[in-house]
């Protein structure tokens, strides 16, 4: 079963190979969303500063049933913070927010502020500060594990090349349609994890005719095969809904696409258009 299967990372901690995303689950919501994955046999759990629902993703982390070194939790720096004292305050506030005593794993958001998502100006320096800050809370224990998202390649090459601890994983938007290969190859010749996030291309894969036909051979549903195929390029899918029904449809993926369909759902059409969704920077097409 995926739900108990794990990646390890380069600091030998292990990381469940699929995560509940709770992006957009409210705040007052989500405390039950973490209970019921728990229950259903979920073990990561994925949050954000931006998100807004830290306070609950903690909530139902420590009132779960469930040990806390049994889960792992990842939250991540805030977009717009390009500074050590502002990252350190805020590596803090999460911990306070969340009322843990540590975090499993800390990631920069965005190597761009989402208001400069997209420019030139990759903000070198102001990664290599909030990156020192999240240094100091690993070093500290504060946090096991550290990271990235949203990081092309010379984004990581400024960290792997300014600093004492390698970033262990980027997370990264990758899906049927829409896989950077050669991104993902990069995070993995410097030996870190792949996250991908909006591993179902948020929703807007459901309208594809030939992917649809494709589930219905192997005898499962779109989301299901678009969590099959993450997982079968070595990725770790983070799905994203507060719906107990979906969460274990979502980890019910116990079969194996053939080489020739894997083939076939790389070089799907891409997905021009995001719908609501393409208000936000990573659907946008600025990147």
């Amino acid at each position: 079963m995926i739900l108990n299967e794990t990646y390890t990372l380069p600091n030998d901690v292990k990381i469940p190979k699929l995560g509940l995303g709770t992006w957009m689950i409210d705040d007052s919501d989500v405390a039950e969303a973490v209970k019921k994955a728990v229950e259903l046999g979920y073990r990561h759990i994925d949050t954000a500063q931006a998100y807004e629902n830290e306070r609950g993703v903690g909530e139902g982390v420590r009132n779960c049933g469930v040990s806390r070194d049994q889960l792992f939790v990842t939250t991540k720096l805030d977009a717009g913070i390009k500074s050590y004292e502002e990252a350190k305050k805020a590596i803090d506030g999460s911990l306070e927010t969340m009322g843990l005593d540590y975090i499993d794993m800390m990631i920069i958001h965005s190597p761009q502020p989402w208001d400069d998502f997209g420019s030139d100006n990759r903000h070198f320096e102001g990664n290599i500060e909030a990156w020192r800050a999240l240094e100091e809370a690993y070093e500290a224990g504060k946090l096991r594990a550290i990271g990235v998202s949203n990081f092309q390649k010379e984004d990581l090459d400024n960290l792997l090349e300014n600093s004492k601890v390698k970033p262990m994983l980027d997370q990264v938007l990758a899906h049927v349609s829409n896989t950077p290969f050669e991104l993902i190859d990069y995070i993995k010749e410097n030996g870190m994890i792949a996250e991908a996030y909006s591993p179902v291309g948020h929703g807007k894969i459901l309208d594809n005719a030939e992917i649809a036909d494709m589930a219905t051979k192997y005898g499962v549903s779109v989301p299901q095969l678009c969590i099959r195929y993450t997982l079968q390029l070595g990725l770790l899918p983070l799905p994203k809904t507060g719906n107990p029904d979906h969460m274990r449809s979502n980890a019910d993926v116990d079969f194996e696409i053939s080489e020739a369909d894997m083939e076939t759902l790389k070089n799907a059409e891409p997905i021009k258009d995001y719908g609501d969704a393409s208000v936000f920077p990573v659907y946008s097409g600025a990147a």
